[in-house]
């Protein structure tokens, strides 16, 4: 077992990242301090060249003797600092000037990141001074810019070189003493680990590294000892029989307590169940250990039927069995798997002559990632506890308010499909219109359920309780099969009206569905062109190649596909990109940007437009008034329905209104 990215590597580039971000802050300050010391030093420079010749030239200037002037100006010994100065009247009109130094180009960066050229302005007196002397004119010194600019990169260049140098050395000398202090233990256990022949694996006890008696690493090696002793002890309690209840050979409660705390340690989502029998502790001491011991073995093979492979099954007593139901992440789902374990344990047991019917209690509690193994294992029990008060074949919960939604949803999941089974939902029928005509050229399939009063309607949120209760498969495949049904009634008697089914994207996406739906076709005979399915916003196509894979043989077939609900979703305008590429015939405007028409028509204009652009035929749902008819018409939509035209009523009044 070899690693594809050695920890040593990892650990380097973090130790230089780190290094060279501070190496990086530590250059800017030093560098910025650097500059201001020079730009000190070479201020002190300008002003002690300029006290040389103040007095001289104050005299001049005092005569207004300006050659004399300009010739003591000239006389000022640049070196290589000055490189201009001038004399400025008090009222900012420049006297004289005098070059030193050729002005050489500097980055304007540089000029304004470090306030670039150094000038000093010295005031000239007269010789005599009065009380209050006001200057005669001011002597401005300027310092060479370039100079100062091949400082600032010589700084800098020394500075990241050293300092690079240092990172280098840095990052060395960390990442060879963190690998000698880390790495190399913990490569050489894993090596041992690796190495350990099959016949020792159980038990063995890993060295424990020096120099790490009292660090992670020794808490590491030190836990895994302990485990590997608590193993192997388990091990040698259940091959030498001396475990409590050695026939079962299910893990203990000390290993079932170590599978929790790493379920607490993960804080995924799961369940923990506690199943008592209760025929298990009322027989002790009236059946025999041999007929007991049948019995268990019997019920424990009769759970381990009902768990899926990632579920784990304990005992912790003579008549108690734990589950950890990783995979349960919600209370419903832990209600039915306890549904199931309490069907199989009540089947009747014949027992060596006479008949048994067990019994079972089951206590649940929730894990969210909040609890300690500790915590979690107490809950589990004190629901256990409460189920047994309750009576025999009983499920709580911890916390009874999950019990109780847990409770109404199973209870919503056999509302509906009692009413399948009932034929307590129908098939009614919209029709589509063709504006100008007025002619009815198709039919929309919509799902209605039969109320306790008697009428038949969609209560409000059923789609989503069905889609909630999972059984949005179920109940779109008898839509589907319905609808194909009443499409080979009608092409026998010679009626080719289309009809369009709603078609979520969860069925449409289910494993199988395409075969399934192509069968369907093939066996009720169902003419190209007649069946169209309209793609509806229960979840979204996330893949839109997948999309086309699934579209593209339905399509070949002769069904006609519809983008439901257009501009809400899936098939809004965030997924225009991938629109081109799906085998789609039909757009149909959502209910909600026809309800502002006429005067609100800003978004109904545009989703035309571009149903036109992929040259698309155009369906308007919810159209109420003959205003809407009207503009919709003007704007080139073809088909239409809504209550203007007709609500949806049931097969048979169709029939009679339509299609006589």
């Amino acid at each position: 077992m070899r690693v594809s990215r050695s920890l040593t590597i990892k650990q380097m580039a973090m130790v230089a990242a780190v290094v060279l971000a501070f190496v990086f802050i530590f250059c800017t300050v030093l560098l910025f301090h650097l500059v201001q010391q020079n730009r000190y030093n070479t201020a002190t420079q300008l002003e002690s060249i300029a006290r040389s010749v103040r007095e001289p030239l104050s005299a001049a200037i005092l005569k207004a003797d300006i050659p004399e002037a300009d010739a003591i100006l000239a006389s000022i010994r640049p070196a290589g600092v000055v490189s201009r100065a001038d004399v400025v009247l008090p009222n900012q009109f420049q006297a004289l000037r005098r070059r030193f130094i050729p002005e050489r180009p500097v980055p304007v960066m540089i000029t304004r990141l470090f306030e670039l050229p150094v000038q000093i302005s010295l005031p000239i007196y007269s010789l005599e001074r009065p009380a209050n002397p006001q200057p005669l004119a001011y002597l401005v010194l300027q310092a060479d810019s370039y100079r100062m600019y091949k400082f600032v990169m010589s700084t800098l260049s020394t500075l990241v070189t050293i300092y690079l140098l240092l990172s280098l050395m840095l990052t060395v000398a960390i990442s060879w003493c963190v690998n000698r202090l880390i790495i190399h233990p913990l490569r050489k256990i894993a090596r041992t680990l690796n190495d350990i022949p099959q016949q020792e694996l159980i038990g063995y006890q890993l060295p424990l590294p020096r120099l790490h008696q009292d660090d992670e690493i020794g808490l590491l090696v030190r836990s895994y000892n302990l485990n590997q002793q608590l193993l192997q002890r388990q091990i040698k309690e259940q091959t030498a029989g001396a475990m409590r209840y050695p026939v079962s050979r299910l893990p203990n409660k000390a290993f079932l307590m170590g599978l929790l705390e790493q379920v607490a340690a993960r804080r995924q989502t799961t369940a923990l169940m506690v199943v008592t029998c209760e025929t298990l502790r009322d027989t002790a001491g009236v059946l025999q250990e041999t007929q007991r011991e049948i019995v268990l073995l019997t019920l424990v093979e009769k759970l381990k039927t009902v768990l899926s492979p990632r579920m784990a099954l304990a005992q912790v007593s003579g008549y108690e069995f734990v589950i950890i139901a990783h995979g349960v992440e919600e209370p419903w789902q832990a209600v039915t798997l306890g549904q199931q374990v309490l069907t199989l344990v009540n089947e009747r047991l014949p027992l060596q002559g006479i008949q048994l019917l067990p019994a079972c209690s089951i206590g649940v509690a929730m894990f969210y990632g909040d609890l300690s193994a500790d915590a979690l294992y107490a809950r589990a029990f004190s629901a256990a506890s409460t189920a047994r008060r309750k009576g025999r074949n009983q499920i709580a919960f911890y916390d009874p308010a999950q019990m109780e939604a847990a409770r109404r949803r199973l209870s919503e999941e056999s509302d509906i499909l009692t009413a399948l089974e009932e034929h307590r939902f129908a098939l009614w029928l919209q029709p589509q219109v063709e504006m100008r005509s007025g002619r009815v050229v198709g039919a929309e399939v919509l799902l209605r359920m039969q109320q306790p009063s008697g009428e038949w309607a969609l209560p409000e949120g059923l789609i989503e309780r069905i889609e909630s209760c999972g059984l949005m498969i179920a109940v779109g495949n008898w839509v589907l099969e319905e609808s194909c049904r009443q499409l080979a009634a009608w092409q026998e008697r010679g009626i080719m009206l289309p009809l369009s089914v709603n078609l979520s994207a969860l069925q449409l996406m289910h494993p199988n569905r395409v075969t399934e739906m192509l069968a369907l076709l093939s066996r009720y005979r169902i003419r190209p062109g007649t069946l169209t399915l309209e793609v509806t916003e229960s979840r979204r196509i996330d893949d839109p190649h997948a999309a086309v894979a699934i579209l593209r043989p339905l399509r070949n077939a002769g069904v006609r596909i519809a983008l439901d609900d257009f501009g809400m979703g899936y098939a809004g305008l965030r997924q225009l990109q991938h629109m081109k590429s799906l085998p789609v015939d039909v757009l149909k405007i959502d209910k909600m940007f026809i309800d502002g028409l006429p005067e609100d028509n800003s978004l109904a204009t545009a989703i035309i437009q571009l149903a036109r652009s992929l040259n698309l035929q155009m369906v308007a749902e919810g159209v109420e008034s003959e205003a809407q008819r009207q503009w919709l018409t003007q704007a080139g939509v073809e088909l239409a329905q809504g209550f203007l035209f007709s609500p949806p009523v049931p097969t048979e009044r169709f029939e009679a209104r339509y299609l006589q």
